[in-house]
């Protein structure tokens, strides 16, 4: 378990780095190398206590030692330049292994404040290493602010749902396990855990058992009589080397396969089996199976496609199709897996999709269990469900089981805060109860269905709703079918003339009027207006102010939107829409209630998808008296006034420098060094993947694995659209190891608070007057240089932009406030709907 004081270092050192390194990953990245150089450090001490030699600060190296590092007499500067040297040095040490040089391969010191460097390294001094539980424990808690989805689709497995897939799999010291798509390497940690607890004397599996399943105390913390870990004492040597060769990962991202790299180390695994390998592309490794796959692989596919090898058993360009398929022929005779997917895989009707659930229910799939759909929030919100695959009993069962967990211990929200439902316990009691005996539980949300029953239609479909699993929803109001509530209706053919008609007195509406990309609550706008005798002659009507009207076809369900008309409207046949009764149901309550419900539940599997009515009019919402509804509604619109009014805030402040009459005009090419002459620019058929960013006119487009500038810099658009729309900032500062091609001009200044002045007020002013060119707007240097720029000194230079960062502060705080409000009106939703914290 980790401990509260370790949790606080770990947020300490985030808050130092905060202000600096603001990207999470980056965050990660610059406190484990940090926590790496001083437990080489502390080993080398070990060492030499236990009368040995140090290994790692030796020869050459040993001026890089923590001590030197961390001297009372070195400078704030002496302190960075030493610090910066020796981690991008480090992988040269031939005193360190492999894994090791693995880590600080292309590491650097992505900033140059000295302060924040010694606040930084005081903090880490604060570590210690010992091998202990805890350390990785520490480890798995700072992999856990990985927040944001990766470009590959990458985003962290919550550590209760790894857990609970290693607890259904039941990996075995004897066999091999691979997750072939590792991230931080949580399945394989979780696994080697599962193994040291069966086979650990003091491991008492009733009582585990027990307070797993009645308790839902989560599998890492139940108890022994040691309740930091689990030794593993009954397993051998040859046991414990079988093991470490036995659990290997592979990633496409060098970032990922070093964090899984230390995440192995810290738990024991001197050399973690751990590699870059892209499994989609690359069929070099084809032929090595696995006993135990374990895996959440990315959903996202690159723009284009995949292109895969040939070797695949479905075609497809799509990596979620591919893994699993990967994942499927990957497994030894009598091998298992279970892998999370996205809805897609379950039931979406294009071949590949429905070729893979064909091959997994004929000779692979044993259970289908289906999370909430805010399992993976703040990362996603896509719906997902766990496959659970075994080859041997695919072929032994003629049943599929299906199962629906509702609630996992958490609320759905972005904060994902405990609660007491949790359907886990239950879950895992009843998949074992049909994977080892053959028994279908009698519970609800449980169920086996027969292959020939899921192959009957040729679609393979594997929703447990399809099969008869429905949802239990405990909240304080009755559950009434839509239809109960108001009447569900579709509009009619649009128009063919439409010429002329703006001025009648109904709007026609199509779905495009729906304002799809936005997020108004009201439907506002009349691009096509009609009489009532043209409604005549369509056998068509104007449904009343109040309806709630969302996409019925195609693509545009899957923006989820509705939307309530404000005063009586027609629509087209491509939408439909809910009038409420009148007197006991309040249309905004309607609206609120349908935020709650993804329209995708109401569509067809066809191409393209479309609405069916009789499934909405079946469709249960919560519906309390209306004195209620609007008491709810009220509470709602309190929280919206807020965020109107924080938005309003963050949407119209604009950094603006009050310039004094008095204040000195200076060219900008008097004031800051033109390093255009240094820059490179790299085609992307000739870049290498790296860690360094490669800055083009509107910021960062790619990263690369060198750098021609290491400072602070302010970088300016030379050409571009955006030096005349002015959508996003023309300049922005970088800071450290970058490339820039030549769409962005390079200035270094003398001070930073020049530079940061310069910035904010190039990013107020209008530059038409300097750009050249309509069809390809460009700022060429000559025009740069002649920018006048009002330059007071130096200290009334740091007085402004401290002010101005400050109002940058606030409007930070509003834009949290719309978040935190946001959160509230969830929850007030949630409630209704009878989800409690």
């Amino acid at each position: 378990m980790l401990d509260s004081d370790t949790k606080r270092r770990i947020d300490t050192c985030r808050d130092i780095l905060v202000g600096k390194v603001p990207d999470p990953k980056s965050q990660v990245e610059q406190i484990t190398i940090a926590l790496i150089y001083k437990f080489m450090d502390d080993m080398d001490a070990e060492a030499e206590e236990l009368g040995g030699d140090r290994s790692f600060f030796t020869g050459e190296f040993a001026r890089y030692g923590w001590s030197k590092l961390m001297a009372p007499g070195l400078g704030g500067h002496e302190m960075l330049s030493l610090y910066a040297e020796a981690i991008q040095r480090m992988n040269e040490n031939p005193g360190i292994p492999p894994l090791f040089r693995d880590i600080f391969k292309n590491a650097f010191l992505p900033y140059r404040d000295p302060e924040t460097l010694r606040s930084f390294l005081k903090e880490i001094n604060s570590f210690t290493y010992d091998h202990s539980e805890r350390l990785g424990d520490a480890f798995e808690y700072l992999l856990s602010v990985l927040g944001s989805q990766g470009e590959a689709g990458q985003f962290r497995t919550p550590r209760h749902i790894i857990d609970f897939m290693v607890e259904l799999i039941d990996p075995k010291k004897d066999e091999t396990i691979l997750d072939p798509a590792c991230g931080t390497a949580g399945f394989l940690i979780s696994s080697y855990k599962h193994i040291l607890k069966h086979n650990t004397k003091e491991y008492r599996e009733q009582q585990d058992r027990e307070a797993y399943d009645e308790k839902g105390v989560p599998i890492e913390e139940l108890p022994i009589d040691n309740p930091m870990r689990y030794s593993g004492d009954l397993l051998t040597p040859d046991d414990r080397k079988r093991l470490a060769a036995n659990i290997v990962g592979y990633d496409i991202s060098p970032d990922m396969v070093r964090l899984s790299l230390v995440n192995m180390y810290l738990h024991g695994f001197t050399d973690p089996h751990i590699e870059e390998y892209d499994t989609l592309t690359s069929d070099e490794k084809w032929s090595e199976l696995a006993d135990v796959i374990l895996a959440n692989p990315p959903f996202m596919s690159p723009k284009g496609g995949i292109k895969p090898h040939k070797r695949f058993s479905v075609q497809s360009k799509r990596s979620e199709v591919l893994f699993v398929d990967y994942i499927a022929e990957h497994l030894t005779p009598n091998g298992r897996a279970a892998v999370v997917v996205p809805e897609g895989i379950i039931f979406q009707s294009q071949t590949a999709y429905r070729q893979l659930r064909e091959m997994l229910v004929k000779s692979y799939l044993v259970a289908v269990i289906s999370l909430p759909a805010g399992v993976f929030n703040p990362y996603s919100g896509v719906k997902t469900s766990i496959l659970v695959l075994d080859k041997r009993l695919a072929k032994q069962r003629d049943e599929v089981l299906f199962v629906k967990v509702e609630n996992d211990g958490f609320n759905l929200g972005a904060q994902r805060r405990p609660i007491n439902k949790n359907d886990l316990p239950e879950a895992v009691r009843s998949a074992k109860a049909f994977l080892h005996q053959g028994e279908v539980a009698e519970r609800k949300n449980v169920l086996g269905v027969s292959r020939e029953q899921i192959g009957g239609n040729g679609e393979w479909n594997l929703s447990g709703d399809r099969y008869g699993i429905e949802d239990t929803i405990q909240s304080d109001f009755d559950f009434v079918p839509i239809c109960e509530l108001g009447s569900v209706v579709s509009g009619s053919g649009f128009p063919k003339d439409m010429q002329g008609m703006t001025k009648e007195q109904y709007p026609f509406l199509k779905v495009s009027d729906m304002n799809i990309s936005g997020n108004e609550m009201f439907i506002k706008s009349e691009n096509n207006t009609v009489s009532e005798e043209v409604l005549k002659e369509l056998n068509a009507k104007a449904y009343p102010a109040g309806t709630v009207i969302f996409p019925k076809i195609g693509a545009a369900i899957a923006t989820n939107k509705k939307r309530i008309l404000t005063k009586p409207s027609a629509f087209d046949n491509n939408v439909m829409g809910i009038v409420p009764n009148e007197g006991n149901v309040s249309s905004l309550f309607l609206y609120y209630m349908l935020q709650r419900v993804d329209l995708s539940e109401w569509a067809s599997n066809a191409q393209p998808p479309s609405m069916r009515k009789t499934v909405v009019e079946a469709y249960k919402l919560p519906m309390p008296p209306l004195e209620v509804q609007k008491e709810i509604v009220a509470e709602i619109e309190g929280y919206q006034k807020i965020i109107d009014g924080a938005r309003q805030v963050v949407e119209n402040y604009q950094p603006r420098i009050p310039i004094h009459p008095d204040w000195p005009m200076v060219g900008l090419g008097e004031v800051a060094e033109n390093l255009d002459s240094k820059r490179v620019p790299i085609t992307k058929g000739d870049r290498k993947e790296g860690p360094y960013p490669y800055y083009g006119a509107s910021g960062i487009v790619d990263h690369v694995d060198g750098y021609i500038f290491d400072e602070d810099l302010l970088l300016i658009s030379e050409d571009g659209a955006n030096l005349l729309a002015r959508s996003t900032p023309i300049a922005f500062s970088v800071s450290g190891k970058v490339w820039v091609n030549n769409h962005a001009h390079v200035l270094r200044f003398e001070e930073m608070a020049t530079q940061k002045f310069v910035e904010i007020y190039l990013n107020s002013i209008p530059l038409d007057s300097y750009v050249t060119g309509a069809a390809q707007p460009k700022l060429n240097q000559k025009a740069l240089n002649s920018i006048t720029i009002p330059l007071p000194d130096i200290d009334e230079q740091i007085s402004v932009v401290a002010d101005l960062e400050e109002d940058g502060r606030l409007v930070n705080c509003n834009k949290e406030l719309i978040q935190r409000f946001e959160e509230k009106i969830k929850q007030t939703i949630n409630r209704v709907w009878g989800e409690t914290e």
